[in-house]
């Protein structure tokens, strides 16, 4: 498709270690892209590797994304690395544990605010003051069918989520005429590392399928490839949107 190249193009990704962020480093990869991935995770260096065996071009800078300085150098080594920075896909996260809301503990709810939503506001400051500079760039946030519609005991994740969307909407506003676009993607259930726990249950499967049209859960490539158009010029008239990638569950 016409505008989906990313030849000499470079490409931030946070939570590149494993499931969707890794799929998305790859596949932004094998499309010619420099991916710069930030992320707590060690294993971000195997998605590296991964890269690097198929002939393109990573690097690795460990991040904590709830440090605004952190989240600046990692800014800056993408730039001073490789040239550039042309997308961002903000995709670090948490999941807290499952719990009705007067159960939620202080730590746990403070922990998915400063990475599921501080995180990710750091990011995109830092993105697009660079963009700004530039001329122009792309950022897509991962949100969740948690930013359109709540689960029990999902309160904290669904409140950061539902953030995400907003604040997505907020600076497509804002920016839209410096040539600043800014998405993000709602994937449902997606068998990744962090969800295991949950593909492994027989009992969240047959609660979960029984209300999905599509009858599974997603892998990650199926996510990649919206992240990919999102953050390219075939994406260029789509700003301020929360996009499912759920098989229909929130259709239904």
């Amino acid at each position: 498709m016409a505008g989906m190249t990313y030849e000499g193009k470079a490409v931030l990704v946070t939570g590149g270690a494993t499931g969707i962020g890794r799929a998305a480093s790859v596949a932004f990869a094998g499309q010619g892209a420099k991916v710069m991935i930030g992320d707590k995770d060690d294993r971000a260096e195997e998605t590296v590797a991964i890269i690097r065996q198929a002939g393109g071009i990573a690097e690795f800078k460990p991040t904590d994304v709830t440090d605004p300085a952190a989240v600046e150098a990692l800014v800056a080594a993408c730039v001073s690395g490789f040239g550039g920075l042309h997308a961002a896909f903000n995709n670090a996260g948490v999941l807290p544990p499952q719990r009705p809301i007067h159960e939620v503990t202080i730590e746990e709810m403070n922990l998915a605010i400063d990475v599921d939503f501080k995180g990710v506001f750091y990011c995109m400051q830092q993105e697009i003051r660079h963009f700004l500079k530039v001329g122009g760039g792309a950022i897509v946030n991962t949100a969740s069918v948690g930013a359109l519609i709540a689960d029990p005991n999902m309160s904290v994740y669904c409140a950061m989520k539902h953030a995400v969307s907003g604040l997505t909407k907020a600076a497509a506003v804002e920016y839209a005429q410096q040539g600043i676009r800014v998405n993000a993607i709602a994937p449902g259930f997606v068998v990744t590392p962090m969800t295991q726990h949950w593909a492994d249950s027989a009992e969240f499967r047959a609660a979960f399928f029984a209300g999905n049209v599509s009858g599974r859960a997603a892998v990650p490539d199926e996510i990649a490839g919206t992240v990919l158009h999102l953050c390219s010029d075939a994406a260029s008239f789509i700003n301020g949107a929360t996009i499912p990638i759920d098989g229909g569950q929130t259709a239904h």
